[in-house]
């Protein structure tokens, strides 16, 4: 029994020097001695006041609480550079993969953002094949960052200029369907883009983007909800820009434009934005926890020799 005594002893004291060695090191926190007090960090921190006459009585004075990383909540109609700073503070709690939105922040930055929209002419027998003449894109601003005319792969049967605001005239100027395709699809490449009825503009490119990454503003029930407008309805670009934006667009018989259309399609997404990512982000499933930061992995495991690094271990002995 002595024997057994002293090798536990013995091992005692190892976990203790390694334990110091540790602490020393940066690489584990002090442990708390018995007797040391922990520092107040509520509303006040209170000790005593020696009077004359030998009496005491409580002094308490204010401690400043810790700040909190917490991005305040934004109203729907806040200003860019407000919505700008609260995506910085949510993107550094997050996971910036380029894989999906499955985050754990509801909001990315502005700069993620683009908006698109596209004009189609008609080709094929008796021009019912939609083909693209035109892309616009613009940024989460407003700011056109392409705008190009483009020649169908088909001969043209039908302009639709009334719609589409396309005449022959435009084709001179206008780049073949591939080269314009590649620019474009370089331009998506990791964004979220916002359009309405966007799926008509991605068939037009012959394309498909990540679903979680599309912002289709004919189908966000926010918008028609503020527009006083049935929630499951889709309603027009043209209708939800009157009601939400005072703005008229669309009008006229030289058709319409798709950088105008593109930039209603990014003002009425700024306009319910927060609202509408927050919905989102909670219609997600649940990140894992990291195991680095998981409370409920004891770090006393750690402690055991197989854990140790070689290079420790021997500066210890």
């Amino acid at each position: 029994p002595q024997g057994r005594g002293k090798k536990k002893s013995r091992k005692h004291q190892r976990f203790m020097e390694r334990r110091v060695l540790l602490e020393q090191k940066g690489l584990l926190s002090p442990q708390r001695r018995l007797g040391s007090q922990t520092p107040m960090v509520g509303p006040e921190a209170c000790g005593t006041l020696t009077k004359a006459g030998g009496t005491t009585a409580p002094r308490c004075r204010k401690v400043p609480k810790p700040k909190q990383v917490v991005s305040p909540s934004l109203s729907p109609s806040a200003s860019p550079g407000s919505i700008a700073g609260h995506h910085s503070v949510l993107l550094s709690q997050g996971n910036g993969s380029s894989k999906g939105v499955q985050m754990s922040s509801p909001l990315l930055r502005p700069g993620k953002y683009v908006a698109i929209d596209c004009e189609m002419v008609g080709t094929g027998p008796q021009g019912r094949l939609s083909e693209l003449a035109r892309c616009s894109v613009v940024n989460y601003e407003g700011d056109v960052i392409y705008d190009k005319y483009v020649q169908p792969e088909l001969p043209i049967v039908d302009y639709r200029t009334r719609w589409s605001g396309i005449t022959k005239q435009h084709m001179k100027s206008a780049i073949p369907f591939k080269a314009a395709q590649a620019e474009i699809l370089k331009i998506l490449k990791d964004k979220i883009v916002v359009g309405h009825a966007i799926h008509n503009d991605f068939q037009a490119l012959k394309y498909f983007h990540p679903k979680d990454r599309t912002r289709d503003t004919s189908r966000i029930p926010v918008l028609n909800q503020r527009a006083g407008l049935p929630v499951r309805a889709s309603v027009s670009l043209k209708s939800l820009a009157r009601h939400l934006l005072q703005k008229k667009i669309q009008v006229g018989s030289k058709g319409h434009s798709s950088v105008e259309d593109a930039q209603t399609a990014m003002e009425l997404y700024r306009l319910v934005e927060v609202q509408w990512e927050t919905e989102l982000a909670r219609s997600l499933p649940p990140r894992p926890p990291s195991p680095v930061t998981d409370p409920t992995t004891d770090s006393n495991q750690y402690m055991d020799d197989r854990y140790w690094p070689t290079d420790l271990m021997a500066s210890s002995l």
